[in-house]
């Protein structure tokens, strides 16, 4: 049974990376005190420019890098205890970006996707069949005319299609989906997404979205949480972040993103900042901040509560805490 319901429990995660094996230097904080839970059946969108720690995050949770610190729970325990190590692979999964790269170029559809069936021993009866039958499952129909292929056979969509197949077939509860659609045309992408939706309501999975598109996060998530620096935010329910971001950054990426509905856009104040490192102290937004305050510059800034399960990093709530 999971703890308080929580699929996936993220406790302050840290992740500094340094150059040099024995003396290190040049360290660099990528990840900074990440924290969010995630429900049985829910979908969590992490949104942010590149470089904002979203894929290292991604990457800390599914355990191919380790934090520095702070833990991840899975059902309530931790993911490096001993008895759910091995099991993991099997609890979370990835789909990565680039499904071109995802798949070997040696090997037929079916290897891709019965060889880690075969390795967790997830078969009874005939691999040929479990492997026609998820193929049939993420739309790749006839599925006996994709077996045999090889990658280079099949459209970017397509692949993409195998690799989700083959993140199924070990029956994950939890999958994180690493820009899923960046590398597709944007009818394929929407197929793509529309696949991810029916499988999570059909399997009851929950999903953690990487992406830096909100038109996908809204459509896919039923909460956001904004990513700056390493830092989040902003955290709430979908629709509320959309239609009242609270934190200026999030402002800002709204206000990027095209908006069909719209003739033409408010005005927003825009700050340009010749300045593109990271301060020392403050706030990590304010050079691009355009509310930014002295003591934006000299204290760090907490995440706020907003009501609504809203949470904000911005001294502009900080009375409404």
């Amino acid at each position: 049974m999971a703890l308080n319901n929580y699929k996936l429990q993220v406790k302050e995660i840290n992740k500094t990376f340094s150059s040099g094996v024995v003396f290190k230097k040049n360290s660099f904080q990528a990840v900074n005190k990440v924290s969010f839970n995630l429900k049985k059946g829910e979908i969590l969108a992490i949104v942010g420019e590149s470089g904002s720690g979203k894929s290292t995050t991604a990457r800390m949770i599914t355990n191919l890098i380790k934090p520095s610190s702070g833990e991840i729970l899975y059902d309530g325990t931790n993911i490096n205890e001993k008895s759910l190590r091995k099991q993991l692979p099997e609890k979370i999964q990835m789909i990565f970006q680039d499904p071109f790269a995802a798949l070997n170029p040696n090997h037929t559809i079916g290897y891709a996707i019965g060889r880690p069936l075969e390795l967790k021993r997830k078969v009874r009866g005939s691999l040929r069949e479990k492997v026609l039958e998820l193929l049939t499952q993420v739309g790749l129909t006839p599925a006996e005319d994709f077996i045999d292929k090889y990658p280079f056979q099949i459209s970017g969509g397509q692949k993409q299609r195998v690799v989700i197949a083959r993140v199924l077939g070990l029956e994950p509860e939890v999958i994180v989906a690493d820009e899923p659609t960046s590398m597709l045309d944007v009818s394929i992408g929407i197929d793509i997404m529309n696949l991810l939706l029916d499988l999570c309501k059909e399997r009851d999975l929950s999903y953690i979205l990487i992406t830096h598109n909100l038109g996908s996060a809204r459509y896919m998530a039923d909460r956001i949480m904004v990513i700056f620096a390493g830092e989040v935010v902003e955290l709430g329910d979908t629709e509320e972040v959309i239609h009242n971001p609270k934190h200026p950054y999030t402002q800002l990426l709204l206000h990027s993103s095209p908006d069909p509905w719209k003739s033409t856009k408010e005005d927003i104040e825009i700050v340009e900042s010749a300045d593109t490192s990271l301060p020392e102290h403050g706030c990590q937004f304010q050079y691009r901040c355009p509310f930014v305050t002295e003591a934006c510059r000299t204290t760090s800034i907490p995440l706020y509560e907003n009501g609504n399960d809203r949470q904000v990093r911005c001294n502009l709530y900080a009375e409404e805490d």
